[in-house]
């Protein structure tokens, strides 16, 4: 994906995970990165790597859950930059794990703060440069039970599944500023959520869960390379016509780039056959 090149990116939740890995795909193409997260460590961390790889990017800690901190940081994007061209929102917590009544409503309200509200402020402070020069991509990372039931991972998937129709309402809202918005679904994948899920256990997380998590650890999950390339092509001119969906990194969606969808196509409940 060469248009990707020369592009201002900024990767929110780049200190760890699949927001990490993809920032370091992104500084490989080329693209001008700016990581940002909660924890000064991993940003150095991540900053680190990303140069060692010949790439470099601008870090900037904030909290997604405070608006006024991602719009200092878009401030130090455009500042550094010059502009905005590509948002990708990825910063997320796994929440209480367990059945509805067993879980603390304070870590319930926590997990929507990060990965629902967290994804609104992104998005808040993006768009208006994004709007003026009429130009801009918007990636939200969806997860595990955004178009699926999850038991005992109520508070995650309810997050996710908000952010996925979220992207499909904001989609429309900015349509003809030809900014794009999609969710992206990265698939199993090897994080610190997967440890986490191990460490709750069959009791509180199910047998069905930890043995899907035990499988991942093995195998490490869906790869990089793969998470990468869909969130290339995204962030990419080639996907110019696609906004308002919900992609999972496992869908054939290069042919997404040679054929017109129906409406309906990849939106939250996933209708792949009219």
């Amino acid at each position: 994906m060469n248009s990707i090149r020369g592009k201002s990116v900024l990767i929110a939740g780049a200190g760890r995970g699949i927001g990490k890995r993809l920032a370091m795909g992104f500084a490989e193409e080329g693209a001008r990165v700016a990581l940002l997260a909660r924890s000064q460590g991993e940003l150095d961390l991540a900053r680190l790597e990303i140069e060692q790889a010949g790439g470099a990017a601008l870090h900037i800690r904030a909290d997604v859950r405070d608006l006024h901190q991602i719009c200092a940081g878009v401030g130090r994007v455009l500042a550094e930059f010059g502009g905005l061209d590509v948002l990708i929102a990825a910063a997320g917590v796994q929440g209480p794990i367990g059945p509805l009544l067993e879980t603390s409503p304070q870590a319930w309200r926590e997990t929507m703060d990060t990965n629902f509200f967290g994804v609104v402020n992104a998005c808040r402070a993006a768009l208006p440069p994004m709007i003026e020069k009429r130009s801009g991509k918007i990636i939200l990372m969806s997860g595990a039970g955004s178009a699926y039931v999850r038991p005992n991972f109520t508070a995650y998937a309810a997050s996710k599944a908000a952010l996925v129709r979220f992207a499909e309402c904001l989609a429309e809202e900015v349509r003809y500023h030809n900014v794009q918005v999609n969710a992206m679904a990265p698939g199993a994948t090897y994080t610190h959520m997967t440890d986490e899920t191990l460490q709750a256990g069959e009791e509180k997380a199910g047998i069905k869960e930890i043995q899907e998590a035990e499988q991942t650890r093995i195998t490490g999950g869906v790869s990089p390379e793969k998470q990468i390339q869909l969130a290339l092509f995204l962030a990419s001119e080639h996907s110019n016509h696609i906004s308002g969906k919900l992609i999972h990194v496992n869908d054939d969606w290069k042919r997404l780039e040679r054929e017109n969808m129906h409406p309906e196509l990849f939106t939250l409940r996933r209708v792949q056959k009219i």
